[in-house]
């Protein structure tokens, strides 16, 4: 079983877990749309007992009599859907997101009428900006280096978020 990491922009929240790729999915109900800040929510389970959060803990928001939603405290990412099934991890939260395509899909009844076209809208790396030329001149990047940190390299016990 392959072990996966993660964590939030800024690194104050970071984990490790095992997940079952078959389930990763995107959600488009509109309180993962709200949750996300986004179009929809794309999420994989992770199996039970397998999460570990390797710094500090999400903090939690109740966003249902269902299920509560983990983020960080500091920088806003969200990170976890959380309900008596299990918990889901947001997949742009991995090191590795790209090893995680969603293969299903939810709640289409509140799926906005745009989004299987945004394939086909022109697009432009940001380097090709010229627009962005001086920003990246300047750029600095502040975010968490999509790795572990040498400070995450102890065992971290497991951390079963409560559930609803």
């Amino acid at each position: 079983m392959s072990i996966y990491t993660g964590g939030c922009q800024c690194g104050a929240v970071r984990f490790r877990c095992e997940i079952d790729l078959a389930s990763a999915h995107v959600c488009h109900c509109r309180m993962c749309q709200k949750a996300f800040g986004s179009f929809y929510a794309p999420l994989v389970s992770a199996r039970k007992g397998t999460v570990a959060w390797t710094k500090a803990e999400p903090k939690r928001f109740r966003s249902s009599s269902h299920a509560q939603r983990g983020f960080c405290a500091e920088c806003g990412t969200p990170l976890t859907y959380e309900a008596r099934e299990g918990v889901s991890i947001a997949i742009g939260a991995f090191d590795d997101p790209a090893a995680i395509a969603p293969r299903h899909q939810f709640g289409l009844e509140a799926k906005l009428p745009y989004v299987d076209e945004l394939g086909e809208l022109s697009g432009l790396a940001t380097e090709d900006d010229p627009d962005m030329a001086d920003v990246i001149a300047t750029f600095k990047n502040h975010q968490h280096p999509d790795a572990p940190s040498p400070d995450e390299a102890s065992p971290a016990t497991l951390s079963e978020p409560d559930r609803p």
